[in-house]
């Protein structure tokens, strides 16, 4: 076909013209050409101001352009962000007129010795349409940009001749429709390409079938050219398309990822295999796989580098499994679309279970959409061949994957028969996976139920229902929205998905932030949506992930780590230790179990821990070591002992010491007994003010309280006073809980003394802290004694008055220091720990500068706070619990500047450091995308109390 300028094409329905029949990825003696690399390039900005001519551009003026790679990332246009609106009118399958088109154009020599094979041209990945031309010839044209096309060159190539290759590649298309991914719009060339040389009689296409029943696998390889199997391990040489029985042989699974090389030979060339024997099964409503119930500790997963967008190296997508292989992490959704071909090669070496998604997605359609409204493309049968063929284009790459355990057909279309085709030809294609939808709420063609969100007493109920939705099994495809400060709450779900087989856990959403690493004026930060002038965009719901823009791991990723872990380790009420394993295949003969015990702090003896090797599922309780139990005796305060569980020998994902499970018992608290919390009053916690602070007295002069706050003369502390506000987290913000707090008037609270002077033995200050225009005002009354250790006590009780809110953000004081750069405290740990974000932090003793403290949410948020601290040590001031244990949060800015803040360089440090001591906080949850926060974790108003010391340390 001659080059036109006719762009039809990009607004056509069909999903392409020319392309070859998709296939498997081989790997196999193939001779190829990587066109990675430099191209010229042009960006043309429409397609009527798109040159006509491909047959002989001149590109001496082009610029030049790195492949894979998206042309926004490099200097042309802008990135845009939207989660579920379209940027542009929905008129489907008409695209703007401003339509971005960029021309890559190269040259390649065909080798000679590559004379009667078959050419191919091979691209694993374009956005959004792209037309491919050779020597002035128009090959063809597809779409599906998270899925490979071949182009066969053969007739238009010469061996031994140089080829030029253009590539037209338009930013809109048909196919931008169904491609609506709550992701970054990105576009260009993404993924690798290459040249192939087929050889007429080599396989072109195989299928790898290895299944595994009681200890016997059965092996079976299809090819579209006879050959003959060789597994040299196993000492088997058979034909293709014959079931072949193998004995003993060890079963592939997430924990043990046992993986065997073979080889089908045949008269053209050699294919290499990696068979994992494994067997997909669903028994009694429970998903299986060798016969043992998996629960899956997921994560959605999105390809994403902060500065190559989607356009992945191998070295970034073995860091993402490495990571997750070392957080615990056993399954990703690839969401939402399939991934580059490589990740699925190291998900078989190392061990993740995969639900491989199709790339497909119309959430801004609406889900079945009623006239007058279009209908949802999956409604729509002009889509259907467009829709079925993506599904074809994943089974047919993919399916010799044992990672892969479910197809998944899309994400948020709503219903369709599109759909329900899809279904149809990937059970008939590939009986052995079942198939995920989770729009397909009523389970009418699916083989596992799945709901978004779920709280989990919603979850609870469907596990109490075994015959709900024909009995299939459920997990959550997405749960746990880790946007900002989050998720909350995740050790409920995980109670809930080991109560009920059915319910089999889940991912959660998402794996990383896509921030796009920016500089404005020198200063670097992670941009999200509107920072690119965008009309139409999502802010920042584009950062939602366990990790940061760089890898970095959250605090929300180091919490799902410590819920996830394969081991439970605990008190057994006994006066031993518990251990349960939660593993799926492993015993724990694997791991080295080491103790440390720490009074105070202070770490007071260490050791090993001999443990026998338990089975999966069953739990063995341990006896401590005689110096251990001698120190439980004797009930020193704060005597803890800390168990964790360690890898003897070094693995391929993580070096020989990685701790893989952890656990506290606190030694020194009888059964029944617990610590005193700020917020508790001194009457429930049957302690008086005259007991905390023996042989008190007043304080002297220098004391003053105004409407700034109080401030002691003695002691650095300047304006303290109540707080009720946090800057809002986007848990916080999305839903709405912020704008009801700020309604009350929370954010804005003004301080009034009511009353000071000495009174029985202390200067007592009353305060209100009310809002303007309300009814309604916290009343406090500070008691501030001498103690005989020169230390000055504080004793707090507030109690609220008028109409007040049902719930605050937090309650606490906020006082102001001299610029500080380091805290020492002693609580939980290392990282920040809320009420419902608390099962990774750890008792015991800790320092960090201040910047430190701050957690760098692409989108600045409260944080760094820290439940239950016993003291602190802040510059020139310690802070005891007396005996109320306090939440602390210090930072070198005040609330205003981080509520303020868009970005990270907006935080500016003073010369004052701002430490807030918190009676209690509202919980975390994962409100933005997800349920409301339980009450159970929500602060809600009522009389409370704190005791604390403060001392000057120098």
């Amino acid at each position: 076909m001659s080059v036109t300028h006719d762009h039809s094409y990009v607004e056509d329905f069909a999903p392409g013209a020319g392309v070859l029949p998709p296939r498997a990825r081989l790997d196999d003696d193939s001779a190829r050409i990587s066109l990675s690399g430099d191209w010229s390039f042009r960006l043309s900005p429409s397609l009527a101001e798109s040159p006509d001519d491909l047959k002989d551009p001149d590109t001496s003026a082009w610029d030049t352009i790195t492949v894979p790679g998206h042309w926004q990332l490099n200097g042309y246009g802008a990135p845009a962000y939207t989660n579920v609106v379209y940027p542009f009118p929905l008129e489907p399958p008409h695209v703007p007129t401003a339509n971005p088109t960029g021309d890559y154009v190269r040259t390649v020599t065909v080798p000679a010795d590559w004379d009667g094979s078959r050419v191919v041209l091979r691209f694993e990945g374009v956005d959004s349409r792209f037309a491919v031309h050779v020597d002035g010839n128009l090959v063809g044209w597809s779409s599906g940009s998270r899925l490979p096309s071949e182009f066969d060159l053969t007739e238009l190539v010469a061996p031994g001749k140089e080829i030029r290759i253009a590539v037209r590649v338009h930013q809109w298309s048909a196919g931008s429709y169904v491609e609506d991914q709550d992701m970054w719009w990105l576009s260009g060339i993404f993924r690798e390409l290459n040249l192939l040389a087929l050889k007429p009689s080599a396989p072109t296409d195989v299928f790898v079938h290895a299944s595994y029943v009681d200890g016997t696998g059965t092996l079976k390889v299809d090819s579209d050219v006879p050959g003959t199997v060789v597994v040299p391990e196993l000492g088997l040489e058979f034909p293709t398309g014959f079931d072949t029985p193998v004995p003993e042989v060890e079963p592939w699974s997430a924990e043990s990822p046992r993986l065997y090389d073979a080889v089908l030979r045949s008269e053209g060339g050699d294919v290499r295999l990696r068979i994992g024997f494994r067997t997909v099964a669903i028994v009694d409503g429970v998903l299986t796989v060798n016969g043992n119930r998996l629960l899956f500790n997921g994560v959605n997963r999105h390809e994403f580098h902060p500065d190559r967008g989607r356009a992945l190296t191998e070295q970034d997508m073995l860091d993402d499994v490495l990571l997750m292989k070392r957080a615990g992490i056993n399954a990703v959704r690839t969401s939402h679309y399939p991934p580059h071909p490589h990740f699925l090669d190291l998900c078989d070496e190392y061990g993740l279970y995969v639900v491989d998604e199709c790339d497909l997605e119309t959430h801004g359609f609406g889900y079945e959409p009623e006239p007058p409204a279009l209908p949802n493309p999956v409604m729509d049968p002009r889509w259907q061949d467009d829709l079925v063929g993506r599904m074809r284009r994943m089974v047919e790459r993919d399916k010799n994957h044992p990672s892969i355990v479910i197809w998944s057909l899309g994400n948020e279309c709503g219903m369709g028969d599109n759909l329900r085709a899809m279904y149809e030809f990937a059970h008939d294609r590939d009986p052995s996976r079942p198939v995920h939808y989770e729009r397909d709420t009523q389970a009418e063609f699916v083989d596992i139920y799945s709901q978004m969100y779920t709280s989990p007493e919603g979850v609870a109920a469907i596990g109490e229902d075994p015959s709900s939705y024909r009995g299939l099994p459920f997990i959550l495809c997405e749960y746990g929205h880790a946007m900002g400060n989050g998720p909350g709450g995740l050790s409920d779900y995980r109670a809930v998905f080991e109560k009920y087989p059915r319910c089999q856990g889940g991912f959660i959403w998402e794996w990383i932030d896509h921030g796009l690493r920016t500089s404005v004026d020198g200063q670097e930060f992670y941009a999200y949506g509107g920072d690119f002038g965008e009309e139409i965009h999502d802010g920042n719901f584009v950062c939602d992930g366990l990790l940061f823009p760089d890898r970095t791991p959250s605090p929300g990723m180091l919490e799902y780590t410590k819920v996830i872990e394969p081991l439970v380790i605990t008190a057994d009420g006994n006066g031993g230790i518990s251990i349960t394993n939660r593993y799926e295949v492993l015993d724990t003969s694997h791991l080295t179990f080491r103790i440390v015990t720490e009074i105070g702090g202070e770490q007071v003896g260490s050791g090993t821990l001999p443990v026998p090797a338990i089975a999966p599922a069953e739990t063995a309780s341990v006896e401590l070591p005689p110096g251990i139990a001698e120190q439980q005796k004797a009930g020193q305060p704060d005597t803890w002992l800390t168990v964790t569980a360690e890898l003897t020998e070094g693995t391929s994902w993580a070096e020989a010491g990685h701790r893989v499970a952890w656990g506290q018992v606190r030694l020194d608290v009888p059964t029944g007994e617990r610590p005193r919390h700020a917020g508790d009053t001194a009457e429930a916690a049957g302690v008086s003010g005259e007991a905390r602070h023996a042989n008190a007295e007043a304080v002297g002069e220098g004391g003053t309280a105004s409407a700034a706050g109080i401030s002691l003369g003695e002691l650095p502390i300047r304006n303290l006073r109540l707080d009720v506000w946090r800057a809002p987290t986007d848990n916080d913000a999305i839903p709405g809980v912020a704008d009801a707090w700020k309604e009350a008037g929370l954010h804005r609270v003004q301080h009034r003394v009511v009353s000071e002077g000495v009174h029985e033995g202390a200067w007592e200050v009353v305060t209100r802290t009310a809002p303007p225009a309300l009814q309604w005002g916290l009343v406090a009354t500070w008691r501030f004694t001498h103690v005989a250790d020169g230390s000055l006590g504080l004793d707090l009780s507030i109690e609220p008055e008028g109409q007040f809110p049902a719930t605050l953000p937090r309650l606490g004081i906020t006082f102001e220091l001299p610029r500080v750069d380091a805290v020492e405290w002693f609580g939980t740990g290392p990282s920040e720990a809320y009420v419902d974000t608390r099962a990774a932090a750890a008792v015991g003793k800790y320092s960090a500068s201040v910047d430190e403290l701050q957690t760098p949410y692409v989108r600045p948020q409260e944080n760094g706070h820290h439940i239950d601290t016993r003291w602190a040590v802040a510059g020139p001031l310690r802070i005891e619990a007396a005996p109320t244990l306090f939440g602390l949060t210090v930072r070198n800015w005040t609330t205003a500047d981080l509520q303020n803040a868009k970005h990270t360089p907006d935080l500016v440090a003073g010369d004052t450091t701002y430490v807030t001591l918190d009676l209690a906080q509202a919980g975390i949850g994962s409100n933005s995308c997800g349920p409301a926060l339980p009450g159970t974790y929500e602060l809600h108003t009522a009389p409370a109390s704190l005791s604390v010391r403060f001392t000057k340390v120098r």
